[in-house]
């Protein structure tokens, strides 16, 4: 973490009540910033995790401000995550909740309190290039932590401003390690859910379900074309899916493809997964030099991930206008997922991004 304060030494952070958080203030405080808590409740009625927040701001002797986001939140990511779902699509609602509400109302926050700073407990870094003149991501220090994947949308004014305090934590039991020092009561509470906005005990298609959001049965197709037999409706699969699919072929067989007009899923072997292309829409790049070697014809080269557990791999990404860009690869990549995003890296830089079509 750059210990230097430039501005002023008034830190707006991102308070959840779980552990990274709060070493992420106790961090903050150590270097010497004066650090205000911010929890907001995407659901308008999480009075455990508030609970959690406050007790932790007490702990810490911050102040705290609570703030329900759930409309816009709604909006934002909840409406977009069913929609997708129902297009035969498969979302990550923390890429569209990270620019949208996370970062967004941080900043707000900060603007009303004075402070020009703010900060989250992801496991990842901010640091100003001088080669192409702005701030970046860069992948932290614990590979299997590493959550840079998921921030490749904000832009440099909350970079500009971004403090990222748990960059070179060397795994997660040392920031638990540290809380537990401090005798915080979180140290060793469970990471955060997948799906901050679906209750453990809820699967996604229940939630849709519960939305309206419920598709009907279709057919499972061969890549001719051929019926093979019936599906409970394209939101219970994944392009890449292998188990629980409801059928038997006396074979492996995965989910290639779902095709929404139709309401078929496509089956196929697993080979049938891999490509060296993937297209991508609403594609953003850190920075306009980037931005710029991605219109040219020889494309940006990078090192890109179709996931978030995926490892990066050498490519070529050519942006075409409209945020619209094919990216091609080196090897083939398996199972690359509509809704999904696909991450760049310039070395260990975050350099952009897009949804894969």
């Amino acid at each position: 973490m750059n210990t230097k304060i430039s501005k002023n030494n008034k830190v707006m952070l991102g308070l959840s009540g779980g552990v990274d958080s709060t070493a992420a203030v106790l961090l903050l405080k150590d270097a010497g910033y004066q650090v205000t808590g911010y929890y907001f409740d995407v659901t308008g009625h999480n009075e455990s995790a508030k609970a959690s927040a406050v007790k932790a701001a007490e702990k810490l002797g911050i102040d705290l401000i609570c703030e329900d986001v759930s409309a816009d939140f709604e909006k934002c990511v909840i409406d977009n995550f069913c929609r997708e779902y129902a297009a035969g699509r498969t979302p990550n609602p923390c890429v569209a909740c990270n620019p949208n509400i996370k970062f967004k109302k941080l900043a707000e926050a900060a603007d009303r309190a004075g402070a020009f700073y703010i900060a989250t407990g992801h496991y990842a870094d901010v640091v100003y290039s001088e080669d192409y003149g702005a701030f970046f991501i860069r992948r932290g220090a614990d590979e299997k932590k590493d959550q840079s994947y998921m921030l490749y949308r904000l832009g440099q004014d909350v970079l500009s401003r971004l403090i990222l305090p748990l960059a070179h934590a060397e795994n997660k039991e040392s920031v638990r390690a540290m809380v537990r020092e401090k005798e915080i009561f979180n140290a060793d509470a469970p990471d955060s859910q997948e799906i901050c906005f679906i209750d453990d005990n809820v699967t996604y298609r229940d939630f849709l379900a519960g939305r309206g959001f419920v598709c009907e049965k279709g057919n499972f197709v061969d890549l001719e074309g051929n019926v093979l037999g019936e599906h409970g409706g394209i939101i219970n699969y994944t392009v890449g899916q292998r188990k629980g699919l409801g059928i038997a072929l006396g074979k492996p067989a995965f989910v290639v493809k779902i095709n929404a007009e139709t309401g078929e899923v496509v089956l196929g072997e697993n080979r049938d997964l891999f490509s060296d292309c993937v297209k991508s829409t609403e594609t953003v790049f850190t920075c306009d030099k980037l931005r710029e070697e991605a219109e040219s014809e020889a494309g940006l080269h990078v090192k890109a991930k179709i996931r978030y557990a995926s490892k990066p791999a050498d490519a070529v990404v050519r942006l075409y206008g409209d945020g619209r860009a094919v990216t091609t690869f080196t090897e083939p990549q398996r199972a690359a997922t509509p809704g999904q995003s696909i991450v760049f890296y310039k070395g260990e830089l975050l350099a952009g991004g897009g949804v894969i079509e």
